[in-house]
């Protein structure tokens, strides 16, 4: 039996996926209507196929908003999310505060695995913080390094790359349940010290945020030199030092909140430390810069010459197939709008608050009706599947923004639009010409 205690994005995901391998779960949450709707099969988070993964192993799971039925189990993961504030700062008080309320549940001998994302220092403090409790009943701790990423959570649950386990002693056997269960997967297990494992997660992350700030940086010079950025990234792609693999989507920064969290966590770690910190803060300070750039072009196309315009935007989700809006790029452009009128639509995702300048519509094209420029702020599938034909009759003038280059990656007719990407040059009509910023 495996059990998952904290039925956030992560716990949900992951104890469905366990259960989808073959596994019996047990899954708790404080929240009994939380568990109510999952054994209802009623997924609060929206992911690609994970109602129906829920569906499929449904026989197989437990929700329970009862902390003594880990008992159990012979593994619990605590999967809650960690939350952070408004400078992407992790607050670990509810984490911990957590662990210490369920552990007392574990039987004895049981394997307990931390798989919420936590600084390094943290795993090794906490079974500090509770060793006379793991003494007496004979339990073991690791720290595992979650594979989440929003929108693919599914994918990347039943066939991650690699399990990174964090433990107190890498040299000694896994436990032969935890063993099990990480090899049902069938992928590479790499077991090291809590810390390595720590900063491994924080590690991929800097370098993936290294890759986005490259790339942004070289796509816009191709705006403005008449490059292509499209024609580069295959070239890229071949060198055996960059890889197939490596991300070199042109985009509107860091968004997601993840990335961001580990930068601020390296800069601070370095602070606490005197190591050199101007890597991560260059990396923050080219995100930023970044999230702006819709902005930008909306005033070189639009706003410098329409004194009253209506803005169509598509898209409020920080990136396709997910709900999730932390650290959205559209939330700023909005925030950087105000007294504009705003017509917004997003498959999934809702603003959440009231906004007065700002309607959010039922339909792409309904948010198109009378607007001066359209913006793609998220690189929805549904948004390169509009003509261009309907678009422009809905629109009062043939402005289209699409930072992250859907309509231009799908091979949408841009004809008769003053179109504009990053990574290439704009494709204007001759209203007006401008210098890109």
């Amino acid at each position: 039996m495996i059990g998952f205690a904290g039925l956030s994005h992560l716990g949900i995901v992951s104890s469905i996926a366990t259960a989808s391998k073959g596994f019996e779960v047990t899954a708790y949450d404080q929240s009994s209507d939380l568990c109510g709707d999952l054994a209802r099969e009623h997924v609060p988070v929206f992911e690609p196929g994970l109602s129906e993964l829920l569906s499929a192993s449904r026989t197989r799971l437990r929700f329970t908003a009862e902390p003594t039925a880990l008992g159990e189990c012979e593994v619990i993961y605590f999967s809650l999310d960690v939350p952070t504030d408004q400078d992407n700062r992790s607050d670990l008080s509810s984490l911990t505060q957590f662990i210490e309320s369920v552990v007392n549940h574990a039987k004895s001998g049981s394997t307990l695995v931390v798989l919420s994302q936590v600084p390094p220092g943290f795993t090794r403090r906490l079974t500090r913080r509770i060793q006379p409790l793991l003494d007496r009943r004979h339990l073991r701790v690791f720290y595992q390094v979650e594979t989440l990423i929003f929108g693919r959570a599914v994918e990347r649950a039943l066939g991650p790359e690699r399990f990174i386990v964090g433990c107190e002693d890498p040299k000694a056997d896994l436990p032969d349940s935890y063993r099990e269960l990480l090899g049902s997967f069938g992928c590479p297990v790499l077991p090291m010290r809590y810390e390595s494992a720590e900063l491994a997660k924080i590690s991929i992350n800097i370098l993936l945020a290294a890759s986005i700030g490259a790339t942004n940086t070289l796509a816009e010079l191709c705006e403005v030199i008449g490059a292509e950025w499209a024609e580069i990234a295959p070239a890229l792609r071949l060198d055996r030092r960059i890889g197939a693999h490596a991300y070199l989507a042109p985009g509107l920064g860091i968004a997601g909140g993840n990335i961001e969290r580990d930068l601020v966590t390296v800069k601070e770690l370095a602070a606490q430390h005197g190591t050199e910190e101007c890597v991560p803060s260059a990396f923050l300070t080219s995100s930023r810069y970044r999230r702006d750039w819709a902005l930008r072009k909306l005033h070189q196309m639009v706003l410098q010459y329409q004194s009253n315009p209506i803005l169509a935007v598509w898209g409020l989700a920080y990136k396709p197939n997910t709900a999730s809006v932390k650290n959205s790029p559209t939330l700023g452009l909005l925030e950087a709008l105000p007294g504009h009128t705003v017509r917004l639509y997003d498959p999934s995702a809702r603003l959440g608050r009231s906004n007065s300048s700002v309607t959010e519509t039922e339909t792409a094209l309904e948010a198109c009706q009378g607007a001066h420029a359209l913006v793609i702020m998220t690189g929805w599938d549904e948004f390169a599947a509009i003509a261009t034909k309907a678009v422009k009759e809905a629109m009062a003038q043939p402005v289209v923004i699409d930072p992250s280059g859907i309509w231009n990656r799908r091979g949408v007719s841009v004809e008769g639009v003053d179109y504009c990407t990053l990574g290439s040059p704009p494709k204007r009509l001759s209203r007006c010409s401008s210098t890109l910023v």
